[in-house]
């Protein structure tokens, strides 16, 4: 595994999730610009970390994809690093309904909305890695944001917003995901191709 982040070197929890899930995704790239996936549940771990969150939050944050995007189960993560990492995990993965990915957002978004604010605050941690992560793409992208399933995403990430202003009040972390979300839409960023 490359060289930890400072942040990492102090949480041996984090570190051990960190070094599980690395093997679970393995060659996974994230969609926006191909860097390994590991760097989004990283990122998602940082922020929370940024704010002060404790060792077992931002080990889960680093797992909080693994039973969605890898062949991790919730009794393997519960076996190495706890009930309460392996919980948050389990609220942050999307319900196994029949439906659109719509309805199955929906309901996770219902779902953190009744967990604890531990929950609530790596979905908003996860949600301003992704919008991030949305405004990557668009620049290198220009199709990407007319997309039908980029609007999905987009609107998806409007209502966690909603959600989480309901669930964690005026929290740091909504605010920042409030700005990201409009300084996209305010600001979009440049394509490179002919917006200049």
């Amino acid at each position: 595994m490359a060289e930890l982040p400072t942040f990492v070197q102090s949480r041996p929890l984090t570190r051990a999730a960190l070094e599980y899930a690395g093997r679970f995704h393995q060659g996974q790239e994230r969609e926006a610009d191909h860097a390994p996936f590991i760097l989004h549940p990283l990122e998602v771990a940082a922020i929370l970390d940024g704010f002060g969150f404790d060792d077992s939050t931002t080990a889960a944050a680093v797992l909080h994809d693994s039973l969605e995007q890898s062949e991790m189960t919730g009794a393997q993560i519960e076996e190495r690093f706890g009930p309460r990492v392996a919980r948050l995990v389990d609220i942050l993965t999307e319900p196994e309904l029949s439906g659109s990915e719509g309805d199955r957002k929906g309901a996770l978004r219902e779902q953190v909305a009744i967990a604890d604010g531990e929950a609530a605050a790596i979905f908003a941690a996860d949600k301003i890695s992704k919008t991030r992560e949305l405004r990557i793409r668009r620049t290198w992208d220009p199709g990407y944001a007319d997309d039908p399933a980029t609007t999905m995403k987009t609107d998806h990430y409007w209502k966690s917003l909603s959600m989480l202003e309901e669930a964690l009040g005026e929290h740091p972390l909504v605010g920042q995901l409030r700005f990201e979300l409009e300084a996209m839409r305010a600001w979009p960023p440049h394509t490179g191709v002919g917006d200049r």
